[in-house]
C-alpha cells in the first residue's frame, strides 16, 4: 500500500519574484521617501532608511547593528566600522548629520541602551529586525512611490550611494573601499558600470 506524503514543503520566500540585480534609487526617489517618512513621523523607518543609505551595508549586517556600533557614549558617531558577515572583513562608513539626527531620535524615542540592537524585532522569536522584515518595509516604501517592487530590494539601498558617488567621480577604488569588496572586479560587476559606461559613450557618438 502506497502512503501519500503528508509533509508539506514551505515555498521559498522568493518564489515567483524577480531575484536578479536590483536597481539603485535615484536621488529624487531617496528624497521622496525621506520626506514622506519625516512628515509622517515614522521615526524607526526614517532611521533605518537613512542609515541603510549611508552605511551601504548588506541587509544581514545592517539589521544586526547594535547601538554601541555607531555611538560614542550617548552620541551617534560621524564614522563607524563593522565586521562584515559575508567576508569577515571590516568596513568603515560615514554617518551624515541628517542620519545622525534620525538615528539619535530613534534611540531616544525607544530608550535603547548601548548593548541593544539598533533595530529590535517586533517579533518575539527574533532579537533584531530580520532581513525579510527589512525587505518588506522597503517594499512598502517602493509601493508608496508608485514604483515596481520587483525592481527593488535591500541591495538597492546598498547600491544607491555608491552609484551616485561613481557617477560623480568615476573613482572605482573609492567605491570598492566603501562597499568592502576585496576585488575591483567585484565592484565593476556589482555596479554594472561597464555596460552603462559603454552605452553612455555610444549615446555621445554620432555616426
Amino acid at each position: 500500500m502506497e502512503h501519500t506524503a503528508t509533509t508539506q514543503h514551505r515555498a521559498p520566500w522568493n518564489k515567483g519574484k524577480l531575484v536578479g540585480q536590483k536597481v539603485s534609487f535615484k536621488l529624487k526617489e531617496v528624497w521622496a521617501i525621506r520626506v514622506r517618512l519625516q512628515m509622517e513621523q515614522r521615526v524607526r523607518e526614517l532611521a533605518l532608511f537613512d542609515l541603510g543609505i549611508d552605511s551601504k551595508l548588506r541587509a544581514c549586517d545592517l539589521v544586526k547593528l547594535k547601538v554601541r556600533d555607531i555611538c560614542h557614549g550617548d552620541q551617534v558617531a560621524a564614522r563607524a566600522i563593522v565586521m562584515q558577515q559575508k567576508t569577515g572583513r571590516p568596513v568603515q562608513f560615514e554617518i551624515t548629520p541628517a542620519t545622525r539626527d534620525a538615528v539619535q531620535a530613534w534611540i531616544k524615542h525607544t530608550g535603547l541602551k548601548s548593548d541593544d540592537f539598533l533595530f529590535p524585532s517586533r517579533i518575539h522569536a527574533s532579537p533584531h529586525l530580520g532581513t525579510r522584515q527589512y525587505a518588506r518595509i522597503l517594499e512598502h516604501w517602493v509601493e508608496e512611490l508608485g514604483l515596481d517592487p520587483a525592481s527593488y530590494g535591500t541591495h538597492s539601498m546598498r547600491r544607491t550611494k555608491v552609484t551616485l558617488i561613481y557617477r560623480r567621480t568615476h573613482n572605482l577604488r573609492a567605491v570598492q573601499l566603501l562597499l568592502g569588496h576585496t576585488k575591483l572586479e567585484s565592484t565593476v560587476r556589482y555596479l554594472g558600470i561597464e555596460v552603462d559606461d559603454a552605452l553612455e559613450i555610444a549615446e555621445q557618438t554620432e555616426v
